[in-house]
């Protein structure tokens, strides 16, 4: 079932190669995403619900539609605040290590959710090397309940990774937002030597709360 929901990052994909680095807007799921194609590298994301402990979290999802390899890390992730200095997600193995060790099991439950609903639900989202496989590798690994819960928390987190033609990746990237969600601003993102940029503010639903 996951992988009939996980339909093809295609037909939407393919869309976009063909229009001149224009950022397009759609809903999915609840979630409002932002995507920008430039010479066949796709990059989406969108803000999440969840706030885990200190941190505010967004799903971000790339896609190499060029015939060379691209590493994608989340240091290329910048995010700037319209007053403010510019901040970047917080390294993979921090926010690891705090899930698994300080945050509350209602934190990495409802974080988990938040992902699973937000990427089953994108129909356009077929991720070759992203959570869902991540979190398959973790859970062959483990056999404990609490284990494999801490596992797929674990999966969640975007990394760097080598994306050879036709590959794509999601994750998540964390913030230290002393426990707000991200403020009105640029999300920057440097992929080799180009660089994406979007508009970004926060969605009027997660404003409200």
């Amino acid at each position: 079932m996951v992988g009939m929901r996980l339909a093809v990052i295609s037909v939407f994909f393919l869309a976009t190669r063909c229009l001149s680095a224009q950022v397009i807007e759609f809903e999915s799921g609840g979630l409002r995403y932002q995507t920008l194609t430039k010479n066949g590298v796709t990059i989406m994301y969108a803000h999440l619900p969840a706030i885990v402990r200190e941190y505010a979290t967004i799903q971000v999802a790339v896609s190499n539609g060029t015939k060379q390899p691209i590493i994608i890390r989340p240091e290329d992730f910048t995010w700037t605040p319209e007053t403010g200095p510019a901040i970047t997600p917080v390294a993979p193995r921090f926010v690891v290590k705090e899930l698994l060790t300080k945050a509350r099991r209602d934190d990495v439950v409802g974080l988990v959710g938040a992902y699973e609903t937000s990427l089953y639900g994108l129909s356009q989202l077929r991720s070759s090397t992203g959570y869902e496989s991540r979190r398959r590798a973790a859970l062959a690994e483990v056999e404990s309940a609490k284990l494999k819960a801490a596992a797929a928390a674990s999966a969640i987190a975007f990394v760097q990774i080598k994306l050879v033609a036709g590959e794509t990746t999601d994750g998540a990237l964390f913030f230290n937002t002393a426990g707000k969600h991200l403020p009105s601003g640029l999300l920057r993102v440097l992929c080799g030597n180009q660089l994406f940029e979007f508009t970004a503010s926060l969605p009027p639903a997660l404003k409200e709360r």
